[in-house]
């Protein structure tokens, strides 16, 4: 078994579907550096940022968080609050591995993004996205070669996530109607928490208004390596700092399973989950270097609403882990190169 004190540091950020109520509340307003940072995501989008932060923190919100005009800013807020509330305890991440919107926070705490551009486009996607036919996504616990009979009609697949997990994306009816030919054929499937079908040819028509918004920001060189999900490969310069490389990615499928496999493949990993659920986590501690202990997963937040309480709980085990010896001595730097001081308060 591979020491711990071996083991290179990778924040891993969820994406579309992760999402769920209240999901990381219990830490607003007990965290100052996550209460601060989702404070500066929503506050970019004024009145709209201040419905989805009531909505979030209400217990019996006024719309759907499963709406795009929820879920989308909400998850990256709380991605990137989570990513900064981390590293605020003095850790230094070798990399970064984000999952669809996750990819995007990513690049953000990487600096590829400035926060006000990042949110700008964020905002202009959302919008743009009500354009789209209604549809939606499918986790099939299948392999991509099992599904390829039953694609067509607009539904492709939208991301590979594991060797048996698999998702489908496309518009609702061929959709469902996937969904019910699954179901007869014994397969065991799910719908995701959303009402887009992101990373499928539905999104086509926002690329060239989105490149186009992107032509106009400032893209920087990141300044932590990321891996990016769509080439499962690190993120080059070229890459970072081209506008239709970040244009495609709503269309484009997430080719997750196979990044981790390249990530774990380079070297011995301690994989942190900053974000909610715990679903990259979990396909996480499936993969063989983690089965066989040579790589380690922590997860932040609990798997699912179970009160404020669980979110602090959950945080404060997280960071005992982390500052405990379970990563490179590198990698536990002077606090503050991000996030507030001191980092060796008690957590909440």
């Amino acid at each position: 078994m591979t020491s711990p004190h071996r083991r290179s540091l990778v924040l891993m950020f969820p994406g579309t579907g992760a999402q769920h109520a209240r999901m990381a509340a219990g830490l607003y307003g007990h965290e100052p550096v996550f209460t601060d940072a989702v404070d500066s995501v929503l506050g970019r989008l004024g009145p709209e940022g201040c419905a989805v932060r009531k909505d979030w923190l209400a217990d019996a919100p006024a719309g759907t968080l499963d709406a795009d005009t929820r879920s989308a800013p909400l998850l990256f807020a709380v991605d990137y609050a989570m990513g900064r509330l981390v590293e605020s305890w003095g850790v230094r991440p070798a990399a970064y591995l984000g999952h669809s919107m996750g990819e995007f926070a990513a690049a953000v705490l990487a600096g590829v993004f400035g926060l006000d551009d990042a949110m700008r486009l964020l905002w202009q996607r959302v919008m743009m996205q009500r354009t789209t036919p209604a549809g939606g996504m499918l986790a099939v616990a299948a392999s991509e070669q099992e599904l390829s009979g039953y694609l067509g009609d607009g539904v492709v697949v939208g991301a590979v996530n594991a060797p048996r997990h698999t998702v489908l994306s496309g518009p609702e009816e061929p959709l469902r109607r996937v969904a019910e030919r699954l179901a007869a054929d014994g397969r065991t499937c799910r719908r995701l928490a959303s009402r887009t079908p992101y990373h499928s040819p539905a999104l086509a028509p926002l690329v060239p208004e989105s490149e186009a918004l992107i032509g106009g920001l400032r893209l920087a060189r990141p300044h932590t390596p990321l891996y990016s999900a769509y080439t499962t490969r690190l993120l080059s310069d070229e890459e970072a700092v081209s506008p239709a490389f970040w244009a495609v990615q709503p269309m484009a499928p997430v080719l997750f399973g196979p990044t981790l496999d390249r990530v774990l493949r380079e070297g011995d990993r301690l994989l942190v989950e900053a974000g909610p659920s715990q679903s990259l986590a979990v396909l996480a501690r499936g993969h063989r270097a983690v089965r066989s202990g040579r790589s380690a997963v922590v997860s932040t937040l609990p798997p699912r609403a179970m009160g404020p309480g669980a979110d602090r709980r959950s945080v404060r085990a997280a960071r005992g882990e982390l500052l405990a010896g379970t990563c490179r001595p590198q990698e536990i730097s002077a606090p503050g190169h991000s996030g507030r001081l001191p980092v060796d308060l008690p957590v909440s």
